[in-house]
């Protein structure tokens, strides 16, 4: 295989066809339900990832064409809302289980709210163990991941269990195991798909909550771009109803 743009597009194309055909079919019907229950019984969506997988929640919380009871929580939130310094935010803080009862005491959760957690391995400590106790909460949890990944990988939780295992809805991210798409030689990849697959899931599931309010009636609670006249006014007036559920850092 060589490895150039248009191999990447062709890479990337493949694997968004795929996600937008399964959609069109129902796939990620069960997972749009969960939201929109959510959203009706006053509760917020949160989104959780760790590393490239922060993106995924980046992509539902907080952003134009967004909906806008989403809040988007990271490990680092244990520094920038608990009492760690920030020596404690290492590559490998995503691996330790310990980090979740600290996190989640910096997180406002609300009894309906609902779980929307992506990692390509879906291994880690922290997202195995946020799953868990958004779990044992009685929160849905929905789950984006690559399965040929995490398939193929020990989990590094105490539990012995994968986000897969976990989930109530579980959304391929359609990546290889590796990330990797396109072969440089000498057992060296390149092309990380799984960034640009969970960007995809994200909108679709958004489109998916959005339409779904929109077709009986209603009016989905969407950002509009800060960047256009009045975004702000409108933007602000539906985050006060939200006051204290979502945060909208830097």
């Amino acid at each position: 295989m060589t490895a150039t743009a248009t191999d990447l597009l062709r890479e990337a194309t493949v694997r968004l066809e795929r996600l937008a055909a399964d959609a069109e079919a129902g796939a990620l019907d069960t997972a749009i339900a969960l939201m929109v229950e959510a959203l009706d019984g006053g509760g917020v969506i949160q989104a959780f990832g760790t590393g490239h997988s922060e993106a995924f929640a980046m992509e539902i919380a907080g952003r134009a064409g967004g909906l806008i009871p989403t809040n988007r929580f990271a490990l680092r939130d244990i520094v920038m809302h608990g009492d760690r310094g920030v020596d404690v935010l290492t590559g490998s803080l995503e691996r330790e289980p310990w980090v979740v009862d600290e996190l989640m005491a910096t997180v406002p959760v609300n009894d309906a709210d609902v779980f929307l957690i992506a990692s390509n391995s879906g291994v880690n400590g922290s997202i195995v163990g946020t799953a868990l106790w958004a779990q044992e909460r009685g929160h849905k949890v929905i789950a984006v991941t690559s399965l040929e990944h995490t398939s193929r990988v020990e989990p590094k939780h105490p539990s012995g269990k994968r986000l897969s295992e976990i989930a109530d809805v579980v959304i391929d991210n359609l990546a290889p195991y590796g990330d990797a798409t396109l072969e440089l030689g000498g057992g060296i990849g390149a092309g990380a798909i799984s960034s640009i697959t969970a960007a995809f899931i994200a909108q679709l599931l958004t489109l998916g909550a959005a339409r779904t309010i929109a077709e009986r009636g209603d009016t989905p609670p969407m950002y509009i771009s800060a960047n256009i006249p009045g975004g702000d006014d409108h933007n602000s007036v539906l985050e006060d109803r939200y006051a204290g559920r979502i945060r909208r850092g830097a």
